[in-house]
């Protein structure tokens, strides 16, 4: 285990985090914002699993290396779980040695983001701009074109092959 992963497992199990990175705005920020798709609290409970809620509605972090996408290749389209809007290419996924699926960038008009300041630090939390279904955050840490890495959980998204 090299000292980058030492270091984001370690702080996935002390706070959740998905990285001790500064994040940067990609979007504007969305806090506060009526999504298109509104479903009450049972109407989310009954679509998803118990652990999918916890994720997707309560801002919960699925466990490094737990997700099948992660080591997903084919060419495709990720979607959110919660609404089926396409929100990443699998042209943008790239291996981060994080854990967790990782993408450059994503679809346009595809997520919005907000401020998250839990566990001690300031992160950008990303979103589906549709439903408000949490997939993880953005970090200032990834590769060209634009630097970014969405950090997301596998367990928001549904892989959609070509």
């Amino acid at each position: 285990m090299n000292r980058r992963n030492f270091l984001v497992t370690s702080a996935c199990v002390i706070g959740g985090a998905h990285s001790f990175s500064t994040p940067v705005m990609a979007a504007s920020s969305t806090s506060g914002e009526n999504f298109e798709v509104v479903r009450s609290k049972k109407q989310w409970q009954v679509k998803l699993s118990d652990f999918e809620y916890q994720v997707m509605r309560e801002e919960k972090t699925e466990r490094a290396g737990s997700s099948p996408l992660l080591n997903e290749k084919r060419e495709g389209t990720y979607l959110c779980k919660g609404c089926d809007l396409p929100l990443y290419p699998s042209n943008t996924k790239y291996e981060s040695g994080t854990g967790w699926p990782s993408f450059y960038d994503s679809l346009p008009n595809a997520v919005g983001t907000k401020e998250d300041n839990g566990f001690f630090m300031k992160r950008t939390e990303v979103h589906c701009r549709r439903c408000g279904s949490h997939l993880g955050h953005i970090f200032d840490d990834g590769p060209k074109p634009t630097g970014l890495r969405h950090c997301l959980n596998g367990i928001s998204l549904v892989f959609k092959p070509v």
